[in-house]
């Protein structure tokens, strides 16, 4: 495993572009700009007698921003999504107590999830409806996870 310290904090370059660009256009002054360019674009409508020409204007711009923005927004929400899912890792990673089971939980199939999902819910509503255990309240209680079939307890020794 390649050592965290020798990783590269130099994004590629359209990577910084990308974060620039949806930093920017996520502002209430890009919006105005917008709203701006489209009262301007209305407004113009007399002077070219609402042409086929003026509307094919703003259909294109706007076409063609739309087209371009859902490729920086997803790139902005990959980088963010994975740069979130690698904290949460580590911070279930050096947590005693915490269950290792859960560091890709990402990966698992919808019905696993919602299986996770009841689980906690059931420990959240023992844990309200017993709180005077603080095992259940405050501790980690051990969680039986089906990995391959096989039934283990998770938990993490820290």
């Amino acid at each position: 495993m390649e050592d965290l310290a020798s990783l590269s904090k130099q994004a590629s370059v359209f990577n910084r572009a990308a974060s620039t660009a949806a930093r920017l256009l996520g502002t209430a002054g890009a919006f105005g700009i917008a709203a701006a360019m489209v009262l301007i674009w209305a407004i113009t409508g007399p002077f070219f007698h609402f042409s086929d020409t003026w509307e094919l204007v703003i259909n294109t711009v706007t076409t063609i921003v739309t087209f371009l923005m859902v490729f920086l927004i997803q790139n902005t929400q990959n980088r963010d999504s994975a740069a979130i899912q690698l904290k949460l890792a580590e911070v279930i990673r050096c947590t005693k107590g915490a269950h290792n089971a859960l560091l890709d939980l990402e990966k698992s199939s919808q019905e696993d999830l919602e299986k996770m999902q009841a689980l906690y819910e059931h420990l959240a509503i023992q844990a309200r409806q017993h709180a005077e255990l603080r095992s259940l309240a405050t501790g980690t209680p051990p969680i039986p996870l089906k990995t391959n079939g096989a039934v283990m307890e998770a938990t993490n020794s820290g």
